[in-house]
Order: structure tokens, then sequence, then C-alpha cells
């Protein structure tokens, strides 16, 4: 029998900046709407975005009539908006800069009887430019906003498949808009020491509510200007000293002692043989090393999933 072809695409920072840039600002204003019209969840879960059959989408939003839903549609490149009541709005995203994609949204927004203000600056990024004011020219490459979403919907079946071996609390497979990153979280269960960190304009008592409880994080990030190497990464809360010492695999895995975290880049799992098998390797040692830097009580947290639908 051939061997199965490995259908995870190549994806390369430095080519694709342009377009990650733009969908960055794009999402954080997606994000926002999603965050004001939304009851707040523990650990800001409720601003999240989600990787569906054809892009990123908010998920059902409440709003005074019913519910709404706002979606990066990566097949045909569109930014599309439904509500319960049967209407229904969209615009193009091709040839938008930062600006004129805030403008259409909220007049979208507005004709659909949906009242929504934002806070018009971005999070988590440096010396941040204004929605409104962003009237940068900057190409939408679609191919790379498609690559970008299959590479999230083959990273989200990996972790979906991880997240059934834990019965502790943990969290959605989810997109953050701010760090721009698909992320992961299991819980201990038990208090962490308050979060002393900080991360550019986002306030401390949001980053202290995310991190009161015992943590341990994966997640795949595509790169910045910062860091060129689109990466999966795992950490723990608190970082325990003897984490980062910890024997984990694959071997082309590492501790980056700046950013306090193991990381495996995402070219070494895209080229390798089996990336699914490299990557839920590399989720489950460095879980393992931090459960038991930790002393988690596994014995109540993990399952096995093997068990699962047998009777």
């Amino acid at each position: 029998m051939a061997p199965k072809k490995n259908s995870w695409p190549v994806f390369q920072f430095e080519e694709n900046k342009d377009t990650i840039y733009l969908l960055h600002q794009w999402t954080q204003i997606v994000g926002k709407v999603r965050l004001k019209k939304s009851p707040w969840q523990n650990h800001s879960w409720h601003v999240s975005l989600y990787v569906d059959a054809q892009g990123l989408t908010t998920g059902n939003i409440p709003y005074e009539g019913g519910v709404f839903e706002i979606k990066f549609d990566f097949i045909h490149h569109e930014l599309r908006l439904k509500t319960s009541n049967g209407t229904r709005d969209r615009f193009a995203l091709g040839g938008q800069t930062v600006a004129s994609f805030y403008e259409q949204l909220m007049e979208k927004l507005k004709f659909l009887g949906i009242d929504v203000k934002i806070h018009e600056s971005p999070n988590e990024i440096p010396d941040p430019i204004p929605f409104p004011k962003n009237k940068k020219r900057i190409m939408y490459q679609a191919n790379t906003a498609q690559s970008l979403w299959k590479v999230l919907v083959h990273i989200q079946n990996v972790f979906g498949f991880f997240r059934t071996k834990f019965t502790g609390k943990n969290s959605p497979i989810h997109f953050f808009w701010g760090s721009f990153d698909l992320a992961y979280t299991r819980f201990s269960g038990n208090k962490a020491p308050e979060f002393k960190g900080q991360v550019p304009n986002i306030p401390a008592s949001v980053m202290q509510e995310a991190y009161s409880h015992e943590v341990f994080s994966v997640g795949f990030w595509p790169g910045s200007e910062a860091f060129k190497t689109p990466v999966f990464y795992a950490y723990s809360y608190p970082n325990y000293d003897d984490f980062k010492d910890a024997k984990i695999s694959p071997e082309k895995a590492y501790w980056n002692n700046d950013m306090g975290e193991f990381m495996l880049t995402y070219e070494d799992v895209q080229k390798s043989a089996d990336p699914t098998k490299m990557l839920l390797e590399f989720l489950q040692s460095t879980y393992e090393a931090a459960a038991k830097c930790g002393n988690w009580n596994r014995e109540d947290l993990d399952c096995d999933f093997s068990l699962m639908g047998k009777k």
C-alpha cells in the first residue's frame, strides 16, 4: 500500500507576514465585538474564535434580537454575518485595509440591528495603531489565508484527539485574537500564585484571572516580526524550576529560555513522515513533564480514551 500523502501545508512566516498582519488586526476587531456582546466566561473564554469548516467563527453571540455570528470564510474570502432572525450580510476580504474592514463591519452590524461599540485599539501588540486610523495598503493574499486556515484545521484535529485523554477542567480548542494563536489548556484544580507578568495593552487583572489556577497550555503560533518561526509551544504556570530540564520528545523539540516554554517548529512537524504522531508526542511528553513537576493528581485527571464506546 502506498504511504498516505502528507496534506499538512508548507507555511513560513516571512513570505506570509503581510496577510498574517491583516488577519491579526481583523480578528481583533471581530473578537472585540464578541467580547462586548457576550457574557463573561472564566479565563476570558468568551472572547476567542473557533476553527470551523470554512475558516474562523465567533460562534453564536447574543444580542437584543437573538443571536448572531461573524465568520471569516477562507474558501470564498469573505466576512459573513448572519442572525437568528434570518438576516445576512457579507463583504470581500480582498482589497481591505484595517480601517476599511473596521468601517464596513460596523456598518453591517448597524444594518443588521446589532448595537455595539468596541475599544478601537489592538491588544497585545506593541505600538498599536487605532483601527480607524490604520490605512496601510497591505495586500491580502487569499492563498496565505487559506493555507493558515488549513494548518489550523489539522492542528485542531490533533489537539482534539489529545483532549480526549483528560477528564479534569480543560478549555475549548480556541483561537485567541490577541496573541493570534490556537490554544488548549488543562487545569490541575489547584490555585496558582498571583500572576506578575505584563502583556502589552492588557490589564493586569485580566492576566491574573487567566492564570488564577495551575495550568498546562499548548498551542500553535504562526510567528511575528520578533520571532519569525511558526511553532508549537507548551508551557506551565507556575513555570516550575525543573520543567525546563525535563526529557521530552520528539528530539527536535527544545526549550526556549526567552519565552520560558518548550517549542517544536511547524516545519519539523510538517516535514515529518507522520505529523500527527510527532505532534502528539510533543503534547503528551510536555504534559507529563508539567504534571510531574507540579505534582498533579493524574489518577483523577487522566483517562483511558481507548475504553470509550466499549460495552
